[in-house]
């Protein structure tokens, strides 16, 4: 789908067609039927972009539910977007800017220039007035993609610019905020995000491309534009915040940015480095989200407990894990460490927490192939996870080795691979729900 293709659907004809294309089916087994039906009525480019957005949309359900009928896509602005649920997360934590004081500022300035020259205030000068002035009051979006974000954040009230690069794309993203009717809040214009300048603005987000046509980008310095020049950018306005790969290197964090990493039905999804006045105190946070919960866990003034494995073993989410959380779970759930340098926690009493999740431990046997697929087989089992940390085992091959016989109706087993010191262990666990 091209620029043309796609404005050509936002015409009352190609309306028409999407319309049309959104009511057939739009299988795999029936697209060419589909695509040959509407072409008897409409024409080609557009059928084809149509069909296009149809099933765009229906793949984009996963991050942004049903608004995701109303909006407009690129298959790489979807493989890149923010799912909707950590878009409106991140917009909260905008709304708690000082965009007020901003807007009081800016009310000020206004009337300062009324009274400039009785009135005889040039036309460039009001231009440049109105444009810091609008400047001050919002966000500017570095990559702003297809506008995911730029939209959480005008729904929240927050006014902001985004700039994309890509002229599809900006125009994809212009298309979505009509459709929300956020076009008096936010604004999409072409630019490239590296010659931006965002002093004037009340805060800067930015999301540096990590794909390329290889895959995925884990080094920060191969992001487009590179994480050391958004940053750069960024601290140029008094707020900022880069959303960056979950994987993203410790030592790529700069000193006095809060690392948050989101968590999104137990997957971590992206991590995000809040800059300047967004930055909390905390340093750093893991942010579950679960339907329409959201809780967030911050360090506390707590050292790891090595213990013995007690009765449960606590599995904590990856976001707490890659926050270095840990040892704060172990204190809420009054447990330990079995090992201080392996992210499993385990206590003798069982306590409820988002943070993790919670296994009976049935047994602890030495690591042993043998003894293990013995152990399986008596117990009839129904279901078999294998899970590791700590554990240079295949676990593929170990499915394999233990050559599992299921028995219908027969008991569900986790069995964990890990270590203590440089002793392999297995638990044979029960997932508590």
């Amino acid at each position: 789908m091209d620029l043309e293709a796609f404005l050509g659907l936002l015409t009352p004809d190609g309306q028409a067609v999407l319309a049309a294309a959104g009511a057939s089916d739009v299988s795999e087994d029936a697209l060419i039927s589909t695509a040959a039906r509407l072409r008897k009525s409409h024409p080609a480019e557009l059928v084809a972009a149509a069909l296009t957005q149809v099933r765009l949309r229906e793949r984009a359900r996963a991050k942004f539910g049903e608004d995701a009928a109303r909006m407009y896509f690129t298959p790489a602005g979807l493989e890149q977007s923010t799912r909707a649920s950590v878009a409106a997360h991140r917009a909260h934590r905008f709304t708690a800017h000082r965009f007020t004081a901003h807007r009081t500022a800016d009310r000020t300035a206004d009337r300062t220039a009324d009274r400039t020259a009785d009135g005889n205030v040039s036309t460039a000068r009001e231009a440049e007035t109105s444009r810091r002035a609008e400047a001050a009051r919002g966000v500017l979006e570095l990559g702003c993609g297809i506008g995911g974000d730029l939209i959480s954040r005008g729904r929240a009230g927050v006014p902001g610019v985004g700039v994309e690069l890509d002229p599809l794309t900006a125009a994809v993203a212009r298309a979505n905020v009509d459709a929300f009717g956020l076009t008096e809040l936010v604004s999409v214009r072409e630019g490239d995000a590296a010659e931006e300048d965002p002093r004037g603005f009340a805060a800067v987000f930015a999301d540096p491309g990590r794909r390329t046509g290889r895959g995925r980008v884990f080094d920060p310095k191969a992001y487009q534009p590179p994480l050391d020049m958004v940053l750069e950018l960024a601290s140029r306005a008094p707020g900022g915040c880069v959303k960056v790969a979950p994987g993203i290197p410790y030592e790529a964090i700069p000193e006095g940015a809060e690392a948050e990493w989101v968590s999104v039905g137990g997957e971590v999804k992206e991590a995000a480095l809040w800059l300047g006045e967004l930055a909390g105190d905390v340093g750093r946070r893991a942010t579950l989200i679960s339907g329409a919960e959201t809780v967030t866990l911050t360090p506390g003034a707590v050292e790891p407990r090595v213990k013995n494995w007690g009765r449960y073993l606590y599995e904590p989410d990856g976001a707490v894990i890659r926050a270095h959380l840990v040892a704060e779970v172990a204190e809420m759930v009054g447990g330990g460490l079995a090992d201080p340098q392996i992210a499993y926690v385990t206590g003798d009493e069982l306590v409820e927490t988002p943070f993790a999740s919670a296994y009976e431990i049935e047994d602890v046997m030495p690591f042993s192939l043998k003894r293990l697929r013995a152990e399986v087989r008596r117990r009839e089992v129904g279901a078999l996870t294998l899970k590791k940390r700590g554990s240079a085992v295949d676990l593929e091959r170990l499915r394999r080795d233990l050559g599992l016989r299921k028995t219908k109706g027969g008991p569900e087993l986790v069995v964990v691979l890990t270590r203590v010191d440089t002793a392999p262990v297995a638990l044979l666990t029960r997932p508590i729900r």
